[in-house]
């Protein structure tokens, strides 16, 4: 039983040391959103770290349309990131999780 316990912890820190691994790899994954017009282009990371901001010069004279345009794009940019995001520590997560009685409903 302690030898089961054990072994349990042992596949819990193992499982959490992916998750941190999968979590520095995600700083150099890229996600691109582009307004659809191609005057707005935003790059962030799956960790929804805003990386660049490119802005079309036609769009500096209008500074309440420049705001709608990065609001739109970048929550288009930080939704296809957080989908990046926990699709990979999902599956970390799930691929680490140690066979622990009555949890099998998680996975």
């Amino acid at each position: 039983m302690f030898g089961d316990m054990m072994n349990m912890m042992g596949k819990l820190k193992e499982a959490q040391k992916k998750i941190e691994e999968t979590k520095k790899r995600l700083d150099s994954v890229l996600v691109d959103e582009t307004s659809s017009d191609n005057k707005l282009k935003v790059t962030l990371t799956a960790n929804r770290t805003i990386k660049s901001v490119e802005i079309d010069d036609e769009l500096l004279k209008d500074k309440e349309q420049l705001e709608d345009y990065l609001i739109l794009t970048l929550n288009k940019a930080i939704e296809k990131a957080t989908k990046i995001n926990e699709a990979e520590l999902a599956a970390t997560a799930k691929e680490g999780m140690p066979n622990i009685p009555g949890m099998d409903m998680f996975k």
